[in-house]
């Protein structure tokens, strides 16, 4: 098991940054199909606030998570944890339950229930659903204040500035800017997100950020993959090399009431980030037994500070672990432009499911996201993807390869290596039917899981998908070459039938259990159909084409598994 604590003191804290770097590598799965072999794995997705319903964004995140997750369990992660989960305090929240004329937890059950139904109805494996308002978590809040205050971290103090309570941020000077609003009148706003703020000025508790620049920078120095892509790594290292403020993590009980209070001072109520943040601390188990530890969180870019800043300080500040990575993904969009209410253009995710199926959904959002930059939804293009990937490209290739005109008994054929050798030199037969393109195919299926571990491994699912559907049109282009409804009826060319069958069901069979993460129920019907047991779907079966390498342990001869009907059901686009 991996330690969850770095028993240290400020000055201690790059030692633990270091260790936290061999921790990482260690995590990484060994690129080699015959040892492949993964330890522990923590993932989280942001927990969502609930001042409103659940969009196409807080959607990606889970997907993201989810794939990320199913992959490190299918390269045998031994203990597995994924979480996500609501943010149920702050001021927005207090806000949005008295406009909806609702006691605040009612008003949070209500709308948490609905990113709990949105994540099942697209089968988001997580492992852990954590809310702020439960007792663990409140338990969990209250030890790592003590920790930082008892650390001389957290001092009472007097904070005077710009308050957002659409971000729940507190921000500098250099961070607000003007602008004119309706009726001509100028307002402040944060620069980043365009959302208006407040000059505040309180006495509150203030959290000694100012003195964490420097571990930090050692943290992202020592861990190059802190902060993922480097685009959000660059912005994350600009903004700590420009100074660090003290940040307050308090407001007062009277403006704010519906939150954890502080410690021994019921007269304040502790900083919804604060609170939120500690989750994944809750998740593992903090304060009692740590599970696994240090987590990587996957986060939009509107948090990127939060969780990339404020959060690893107030773990070092506690002498714990900081993330083993930050992974920055960009927003949506939809038809180019900004998703908003005003113009109409939001993106209802359970609508979509319901329109799309739960893997087409899926599949969509990660063959078209990126964490770059902005992804853009749009209706025509999500259908003409799914039609041309999941219809045309996969279904209509196990359509082909299942049918009982090329394949009536219903078997993982028999491979001839006298008519597909190794290389065709090798072979003084003259029978040899292999042209160097089906050469190609194979090897192009060889490295296919080594290529898709790495791009999921970066959370790079779109260049994944790519890669596998490359390989499967490469495969359609096999079986057009060599046509198999053609040698069905000559009886002579059974052998070279059989060996065709078998190369493009291995194809499918390698392209199914890489597809389990991205599109969990359709690859686990195309693995039925051919026969594979679900104790045969993780990296230990990803060698393939056995019976080509003369080596045993092959599927000639195996009976495939009742149709389950059309694979993919093409879609017509509804105006």
């Amino acid at each position: 098991m991996l330690a969850l604590i770095c028993q240290m003191k400020t000055a201690a804290s790059a030692k633990c940054v270091q260790k936290l770097h061999k921790v990482w590598k260690h995590f990484q799965p060994v690129r080699c199909l015959s040892n492949m072999q993964t330890n522990e794995s923590f993932l989280t997705t942001p927990i969502f606030y609930v001042n409103a319903v659940p969009h196409i964004g807080h959607l990606y995140s889970a997907v993201v998570g989810d794939a990320a997750h199913r992959w490190q369990c299918i390269c045998g992660a031994k203990q597995a944890i994924f979480s996500t989960g609501t943010d149920e305090h702050g001021l927005k929240v207090q806000q949005a339950a008295e406009a909806a004329k609702l006691p605040p937890l009612q008003f949070c059950n209500e709308v948490s229930q609905k990113f709990k139904y949105l994540f099942d109805a697209n089968d988001i494996a997580y492992t852990d659903y954590v809310r702020t308002t439960e007792d663990r978590h409140n338990r969990a809040v209250n030890h790592i204040w003590k920790k930082l205050y008892d650390g001389g971290y957290i001092y009472q103090g007097e904070y005077e500035g710009w308050y957002s309570t659409a971000d729940e941020a507190f921000l500098s000077n250099q961070e607000v800017h003007d602008v004119t609003v309706d009726g001509g009148n100028v307002q402040k706003v944060s620069i980043e997100t365009g959302n208006p703020v407040e000059w505040t000025s309180e006495k509150n508790y203030m959290f000694r950020l100012s003195q964490m620049g420097p571990q930090l920078l050692e943290w992202l120095h020592t861990n190059p993959e802190a902060v993922r892509p480097s685009k959000f790594y660059a912005i994350t290292k600009k903004y700590i090399e420009e100074g660090l403020q003290d940040l307050s993590v308090s407001r007062q009980r009277e403006r704010l009431k519906w939150g954890i209070p502080v410690p021994d001072d019921p007269s304040q109520t502790i900083y919804v980030w604060l609170d939120a943040l500690v989750n994944y601390l809750t998740v593992g188990g903090y304060p009692d037994k740590q599970h696994v530890w240090p987590a990587i969180h996957i986060v939009g870019k509107d948090i990127l500070r939060f969780h990339a800043i404020y959060w690893p300080s107030f773990l070092m500040a506690a002498g714990l672990q900081p993330p083993a990575s930050v992974i920055c993904h960009s927003h949506w969009t939809m038809n180019n432009y900004k998703m908003s209410k005003s113009r109409g253009n939001v993106v209802d995710p359970l609508d979509r499911t319901h329109r799309y199926t739960s893997d087409g959904l899926r599949y969509f959002l990660l063959r078209e996201g990126t964490l770059h930059s902005d992804g853009d939804y749009n209706d025509d293009r999500l259908v003409n993807t799914l039609n041309a990937d999941l219809g045309d490209t996969l279904g209509n290739l196990l359509s082909r390869v299942t049918a009982k005109s090329i394949n009536p008994q219903q078997v993982f054929p028999q491979f001839h290596s006298d008519l597909f050798p190794l290389q065709p030199s090798s072979s003084s037969s003259t029978v040899v039917r292999a042209l160097q393109e089906d050469y190609d195919l194979i090897e192009c299926v060889q490295r296919l899981p080594d290529t898709v571990n790495v791009h999921y491994r970066n959370f790079e699912f779109h260049k994944a998908l790519e890669a596998i559907m490359t390989c499967l049109r490469s495969t359609n282009g096999f079986v057009n070459r060599h046509q198999p409804w053609t040698l069905a009826k000559n009886p002579h060319e059974k052998p070279w039938l059989d060996t065709t069958n078998h190369v493009t069901m291995e194809t499918l069979r390698v392209c199914g259990i890489l597809l389990q993460p991205v599109i969990p129920k359709m690859a686990d019907k195309l693995l039925n159909r051919l026969g594979i047991g679900e104790d045969e779907r993780t990296w230990v079966y990803l060698e393939s084409f056995k019976t080509y390498h003369g080596k045993a342990g092959g599927y000639d001869g195996r009976p495939l598994g009742n149709s389950g009907g059309i694979l993919f059901k093409k879609i017509k686009q509804i105006d």
